[in-house]
């Protein structure tokens, strides 16, 4: 699998607020989705973690290497949902925080996405 972008792909690495992403049952607690939204003629990537009852969202990029994190269509967390994990290389991020707590960009952090879970529904914030 190639994680490489097309050259003629744009990117974009905010979203506008209140965009109705999924509900909230359509994550397992702890799980991950990924998120490709076109905005304009461009696109974002990006995922969002549920975790102890509360969501995070992130850029799927690690900082290591720019590369997107998942090989595997939403899956973006270890086995047993602890951590986040860069399939590429081996990066570890707490799930709530986003920071690298091992791998090759240890100290580091995940780019944060604003999303909120509200009645139900997860939304871009």
């Amino acid at each position: 699998m190639d994680a490489a972008i097309p050259a003629d792909r744009k990117r974009v690495w905010k979203t506008p607020p209140g965009v109705t992403l999924c509900a909230e049952s359509d994550i397992a607690d702890p799980g991950s989705r990924g998120f490709v939204l076109q905005i304009g003629e461009a696109y974002f990537h990006g995922f969002v973690v549920r975790k102890q009852g509360q969501v995070a969202g992130y850029v799927d990029r690690c900082p290591h290497q720019g590369h997107p994190l998942a090989i595997e269509l939403d899956r973006y967390l270890t086995p047993d949902g602890d951590l986040i994990l860069c399939g590429w290389h081996g990066a570890v991020f707490t799930p709530l925080t986003g920071a690298c707590v091992g791998g090759p960009c240890a100290g580091a952090k995940l780019s944060p996405w604003p999303v909120v879970a509200d009645g139900g529904v997860i939304r871009t914030a």
